[in-house]
Formats: structure tokens, C-alpha cells, sequence
């Protein structure tokens, strides 16, 4: 959701960022940086961290424009697939894209680790993503859905490179603040193409050209004036370099079964965010069917909850750095409970009910920013230094298989329960949310982030540090 501080908000970036700055004039070799922008990016060119942090700009467009609202309030219109098929076929989509991203990320993530170049891989997936996207409401609707899980899985891929290209457009000790800058911009291309929709009244069928185009311009910077540099040793990727990728997911488990706590939250983590971004996809094929707004009110209830994520998340970063993130976090989760529950209130009166509604979304969209707020400070807190990056792959890779769950789920719910239950379906897949939600909560109850091997506790070294903790995608992209 939308305001998540940059990862040099917390603690552990200020500290890293302070151990890794030449300390006064006797540092040895050091040389005078410029300052501003220009000083972020080792090529000293202010165009490239601000051609960098555009892409933030355009692929938060996609995921907020399609992945949260088009895609969904297309599918179920009648004259496609109905609510019912639609809702299912949406979910299905989710699954199927998110799934396969998630099986092929140790793949994909060698190629970048090992090749070296990312680029050109970025460039390739960039362009699926646009092409496609273009095209799905200009085909018949099976053919679009199919585009739009193409779309969806080359977005997902495409992080990954841009991700790994922080490592080049930054210094060590600056890449906590390009990287808060990339996501602040990010946010920006939320409201962006929120109000756009809005006050242009822009058709669902049409926001899926318009998202492309608007990707297409902001994505060309990136390309223009970001320059990796060559290898210093190229390695062709082999069939053995693969295998040993996957490897690595199961020593990456044997290693966080090591760490106290560690396991219990990433279980925890599964289970509550199998609600948050179930709740990502469906919220505006529920505000319109069940609460029965128009789509272009569902898409400025939409931008008002990003809105409110982006002040409250601020508050709940305050927070975690005062109270610590497991217990900012319990919070989070609590408030996420007590807006569950309003909102299945709410659903059982239909359009009668927007206004508790209203008030269940705004504590939803709190939460939504709160939760990624406390519990990535949280994993760094439970990961050991020399683990960190090798930890944040396990963390991402719970929050896309629970969001693969989460949607079948949903899916299952709504197959068999609209036909006979109408707006009480959607009351029954929000109770089952409002279940996995307090099993997550139940989970992390006793985990403690105050243990002695935490990120934050023993001497930080920054080669340690992950080049990005959290991807700048949508304001409500699912983590």
C-alpha cells in the first residue's frame, strides 16, 4: 500500500549508512562526492537516479491501473464473463501468473546474479508487459485474460532485474535513500493514474491502453541513461547453475530454522498476508457488485485508501521505531481484524451499507501500509547480518505463494456460494480472510525481535545489506 517509508527510514539503514560513510577527511583514498542527486549514483548525472526512480513511477501505474482495478472490474461484466466467472477466472489469472513468477524466480534471479547483466532482461520483460497489457480488451475475453497472466508474470519478472539494478546506480551508502525516493515516486504514479481515470472518465476497456502507454513513457528513462557496467567475468548461465538455484530455496530453509522466531513469522506472515493481498485484487469487483458504485466511484474509493495508507504509514513507522515492529505489527494485524469484521457487516446490507463500508476500507488501507511497514523492519530485525538478503528471498517468496492460496480460496468461496447467497458469499470470503488474519496473529504473538543475533543487535557490515528490501511497486501491490 502506498507510504511505506524507504528502507533508510529504520534503524538498521541509519546504521548501515553510518558505518559505511568515510568518517572526516583522514579516510584513506576518499574522494569529494557531489551533492543532491548527483551525489547518489556513482556516474555523478542527476538523470540517472531520477531516470531510475521513474520506472518505480510507471510499473506502479500498471499494478494499481490493471492488477487492482481494471482487470477484475472487466471480467465480470456481463457481457464477458458475469460476477461469478468473472470473480473466479480473476483469481485463477492471479494464481496462475503470481504461481509460475514464484516457481521460475530462483531461474530468473540466477541469470541475474550470475550473467551479470540485467538490462536486457528488464527491457524484455518491460516490453511483454506493455505489449500485452495493450491488448487484452481488444481480443475476445478468454484471449485477454490469458494476455493479462502474461502481463501480470512479466511485471512480477521484471523487479526482479530493476531491483538488482539499484547495486548499480548507487553507492552503498546511499542506496537506502534512492531506493525511499524510488518508492516515494512510485506512490506518486498511483495518484497519478488514479485522478487521470477520474477525471477523464476513462472507460475500464480503455484504462488498459492507457496503462500501457503511460508505462511505455515513463520506462524509456531507465533505458536512455542507465548504464551497468560490463562483467568482469561473464559466466554463461548452465543447466547446472539452475539446478543449484533451487538448491538454494531448501538451504535457505535449513538456515532460517536456525534463527529464533524466524519460522514462526514467515509461517505467520503467510497466513495474514494471504488476507491483505487477497483483499488487494478484490476490492473493487466488490465495492461495485456488492455495494453496487459505479467503477469510476470504486476507483476514487480505491485512491482514497491508497491516500490514507501513504499518511498512516508514516505513523506506524513512528511507531516501530518507538515500540519495536512485533509489537506495531500486532497492532496492525488487530486493526486489520476489527476492519474484516466491519466490512462482512457492511456487505449484508448491500448499497445501504457504503458508509461502514467506507470506514472498514479506511482501516483496511491503515493496515495495508502498516503491515509492510513493521513486518519488513521486523525481518531484519529477526535475520542474522551475513543472512539478510538470503532471508528476504524466503520473505518474498511466502507473501506470492499465500497470495496464490489466498486467491483459490476466494475463488472456491465465490463458485459456490454467489448463485444461492448473492452479497452473502462475499460476506462469507471476508470472514475467512478475517480467519487466516488471526492465525497470522496468533503465530507472531510470541515471536521476539529483540534476540541477540538480530541485524540490528551485532556489528553490521554493509556488503551484507540486500540491495532493496522492498521493490517500489504499487501502493497496494501484494508482498
Amino acid at each position: 500500500m502506498a507510504g511505506r517509508p524507504g528502507p533508510s527510514d529504520d534503524p538498521y539503514h541509519r546504521a548501515v549508512t553510518d558505518a559505511a560513510a568515510p568518517s572526516g577527511p583522514a579516510t584513506s583514498g576518499a574522494t569529494a562526492r557531489p551533492g543532491g542527486l548527483r551525489g547518489l549514483t556513482p556516474s555523478g548525472e542527476a538523470r540517472v537516479p531520477v531516470a531510475w526512480s521513474l520506472y518505480d513511477f510507471a510499473n506502479t501505474i500498471f499494478s494499481f491501473a490493471v492488477v487492482s482495478g481494471a482487470i477484475g472490474l472487466y471480467l465480470v461484466k456481463p457481457e464477458q464473463f458475469g460476477e461469478r466467472d468473472g470473480n473466479v477466472l480473476l483469481s485463477i489469472a492471479i494464481i496462475v501468473s503470481v504461481g509460475i513468477n514464484a516457481l521460475v524466480s530462483p531461474i530468473l534471479g540466477a541469470i541475474s546474479d550470475i550473467g551479470g547483466r540485467r538490462m536486457p532482461f528488464l527491457l524484455f520483460f518491460t516490453a511483454l508487459c506493455i505489449g500485452a497489457t495493450f491488448f487484452i480488451a481488444d481480443v475476445p475475453a478468454l484471449l485477454g485474460l490469458a494476455l493479462f497472466i502474461v502481463a501480470n508474470f512479466a511485471y512480477q519478472a521484471a523487479l526482479i532485474y530493476y531491483d538488482a539494478t539499484l547495486k548499480t546506480v548507487s553507492y552503498p551508502e546511499t542506496r537506502g535513500r534512492l531506493s525511499g525516493i524510488g518508492t516515494a515516486i512510485g506512490y506518486c504514479g498511483t495518484v497519478f493514474v488514479g485522478l487521470a481515470i477520474f477525471l477523464l472518465d476513462i472507460p475500464v476497456v480503455d484504462r488498459f491502453r492507457l496503462t500501457a502507454l503511460l508505462f511505455l513513457v515513463f520506462a524509456i528513462p531507465i533505458f536512455l541513461f542507465v548504464r551497468e557496467p560490463a562483467p568482469k567475468t561473464p559466466h554463461r548461465l548452465t543447466v547446472a547453475d539452475v539446478v543449484g538455484s533451487f538448491g538454494q530455496l531448501r538451504r535457505s530453509i535449513e538456515h532460517a530454522r536456525t534463527v529464533p522466531g524466524l519460522g514462526r513469522f514467515l509461517v505467520g506472515r503467510f497466513f495474514y498476508s494471504d488476507a491483505v493481498n487477497t483483499v488487494i485484487v478484490v476490492m473493487s469487483v466488490v465495492t461495485t457488485k456488492a455495494l453496487g458504485v459505479s467503477d469510476a466511484t470504486a476507483n476514487v474509493i480505491l485512491l482514497l485508501l491508497t491516500l490514507v495508507a501513504i499518511a498512516m504509514s508514516f505513523v506506524w513507522g513512528a511507531m516501530a521505531d518507538r515500540i519495536g515492529p512485533k509489537r506495531t505489527l500486532v497492532i496492525v494485524l488487530a486493526s486489520w481484524a476489527v476492519g474484516l469484521l466491519l466490512g462482512t457487516v457492511a456487505l449484508g446490507f448491500g448499497p445501504s451499507g457504503l458508509a461502514p463500508f467506507l470506514v472498514a476500507g479506511a482501516i483496511l488501507g491503515s493496515g495495508l501500509g502498516g503491515v509492510t511497514v513493521a513486518d519488513r523492519v521486523l525481518m531484519v530485525r529477526l535475520s542474522p547480518p551475513e543472512r539478510i538478503g538470503e532471508f528476504f528471498g524466503l520473505y518474498g517468496l511466502v507473501g506470492k505463494g499465500s497470495q496464490v492460496v489466498g486467491q483459490l480460496l476466494y475463488a472456491l468461496i465465490i463458485l459456490l456460494f454467489l448463485d444461492t447467497l448473492g452479497n452473502g458469499a462475499y460476506q462469507i470470503a471476508v470472514v475467512s480472510l478475517l480467519v487466516t488474519m488471526l492465525i497470522g496473529l496468533w503465530l507472531i504473538w510470541p515471536v521476539r525481535d529483540d534476540w541477540a543475533g538480530s541485524g540490528d543487535a551485532v556489528g553490521l557490515e554493509v556488503p551484507h545489506l540486500p540491495e532493496r528490501l522492498a521493490p517500489a511497486n504499487a501502493p497496494i501491490e501484494p508482498r
